[in-house]
């Protein structure tokens, strides 16, 4: 597993990877990076930080780099829908499990955004309540309110 510290303005992000995907991307509570990108790291970290930076300034609506998606299936299909909500919008935890077919779901689904190994790449933040609400992120509410006013901001001023 390789390892390199993102410093985003969100705070440091830690990204963990095999040579040929990215495998997760954590929030952490440190303000200084520990890990260093070098020539040592495989090209698809490279490619991941790059796209990152584009995305925080405003260049990036979407991630091309190759990622690995784990879970469940019921999981997966979660992650799945979450993919297909659109830049600087929101849905419901009851409209993905509506849209996976399985309308009783809305917690189970809340339970598939927490174990979301790849935040902002997979938007769990631009998953809220049913009455527009801000609720439960892993990263903390601060940060998907910041993820959801950057990419409304940035949709706006283009």
């Amino acid at each position: 597993m390789h390892r390199v510290d993102f410093q985003s303005p969100i705070g440091v992000l830690e990204i963990l990877s095999t040579m040929e995907a990215i495998y997760a991307i954590h929030f952490t509570e440190r303000t200084e990076t520990d890990f260093q990108l070098d020539d040592n790291h495989p090209a698809v970290v490279h490619i991941c930080v790059k796209q990152l930076h584009e995305y925080f300034y405003g260049d990036r609506m979407d991630f091309t780099f190759p990622y690995i998606f784990e879970g469940t299936d019921f999981q997966q299909s979660v992650w799945k829908a979450l993919t297909k909500v659109p830049y600087a919008t929101t849905a419901s935890y009851k409209h993905i499990a509506q849209s996976i077919g399985n309308d009783r779901a809305v917690r189970a689904v809340g339970s598939a955004n927490n174990k979301n190994r790849l935040p902002i790449v997979i938007p769990c933040h631009r998953i809220i309540s049913v009455g527009g609400k801000l609720t439960g992120y892993a990263g903390g509410l601060w940060r998907k309110e910041w993820l959801l006013n950057h990419e409304q901001a940035k949709l706006k001023n283009n």
